[in-house]
């Protein structure tokens, strides 16, 4: 924790209080290389801050100086942690506490600092509070829901769990799935062998699991049955015990799909299923599984459902304006929530 004095009080809306950094940690670290940083917090905050030694002096609105106070305490409990602070991550801490979205006994620190898994010297953590909520979710219940739009990490994140649980000896195996709705019935007329044709469909699952694997050890991971990858169609009529389950791109099972795969769970399993309603191919005049889910297991104990937003896009910035400018065409457009143009309603 930083200790803050306050030194003195101006009338009217202004106040002055001084943060004393402790002197276990680096002030570089804090600031920023060329105080890029605190450039960053000078930006955000309708205040003055300066800098002495490990002091730092803040004057403006009571509001925002006490805003800037708590941004200091986040950033200084990260470094704590062991956790380098970059320029995202001070936007983050600052967009987390201004959006007021955290709970009773929920830090910034805490979403920003929480490390799922580490390979090759990277690090998968949330980046989002709905992206933290997600994650203990997923820690603390049987089957999960993670549903949102393109880029919010549900898939990546529940990926990294699922390594995580295999690693730490919680599961046997991973079972990574998807429906290969655009294949269809197409199937036997695409050139290849079977695992040629539905290869198509699992990739964007391997390549998230070579970000979070060895490259080298995932052919012996996928030969030993370790790991496996397939359509979801492979899964009918399997009891799935000791296992981490993902299905991914489940807006494009239908309910009947969506019921088999859940009562697909065994004994010392977890399943998490994640999907985006506003992005159905199935054929029009289809329900979507992951629609109708909801409704039938909302209230079911040990079954969570997590929304993200576009707010919780983590990708190129732009990724997270494009999607909330298509949420706000479809508030106007009348369909908040509903199928994609030409999707069944």
């Amino acid at each position: 924790m930083t200790d803050t004095q306050s030194t003195s009080h101006h009338p009217a809306t202004r106040t002055r209080h001084t943060v004393v950094v402790p002197a276990s940690i680096d002030m570089v670290s804090l600031l920023g290389p060329g105080d890029s940083h605190l450039a960053q917090i000078e930006r955000a905050f309708d205040a003055e801050v300066h800098v002495r030694g490990n002091r730092i002096a803040l004057e403006g609105e009571p509001g925002e100086v006490e805003l800037a106070e708590r941004l200091l305490d986040e950033l200084v409990t990260i470094i704590r942690t062991g956790q380098g602070i970059s320029d995202e991550t001070v936007e983050r801490a600052l967009h987390l506490l201004r959006a007021e979205a955290l709970q009773p006994g929920e830090r910034a620190a805490d979403v920003l600092s929480l490390n799922i898994l580490s390979n090759r010297g990277r690090s998968i953590r949330p980046k989002t509070l709905n992206q933290k909520r997600y994650v203990d979710s997923i820690d603390k219940h049987t089957i999960t829901f993670g549903i949102g739009p393109a880029g919010t990490g549900k898939t990546y994140l529940a990926m990294a769990k699922a390594v995580q649980a295999l690693q730490t000896k919680q599961v046997n195996r991973i079972i990574l799935s998807r429906p290969a709705v655009e294949a269809g019935e197409r199937l036997g007329f695409l050139p290849g062998t079977l695992s040629e044709k539905i290869d198509p469909y699992l990739r964007p699952l391997y390549d998230a699991l070579h970000d979070m694997v060895d490259p080298e050890s995932i052919p012996k991971l996928l030969a030993a049955g370790t790991i496996e990858v397939a359509p979801l169609a492979f899964l009918r009529g399997r009891s799935l015990n000791d296992s981490f389950i993902i299905l991914d791109e489940a807006q494009n099972t239908t309910p009947e799909q969506m019921k088999m795969f859940l009562t697909r769970l065994g004994f010392g399993s977890k399943i998490v299923v994640t999907g985006d309603v506003t992005q159905i191919d199935l054929p029009n005049g289809t329900r979507s599984g992951l629609k109708v889910v909801e409704d039938i297991l909302t209230g079911v104990e040990d079954v969570v459902f997590n929304r993200l937003t576009s707010h919780d896009v983590v990708r190129h910035e732009l990724v997270g304006r494009i999607v909330a400018a298509y949420e706000e065409y479809d508030v106007r457009d009348g369909v908040e929530s509903g199928p994609k143009a030409g999707q069944p309603r």
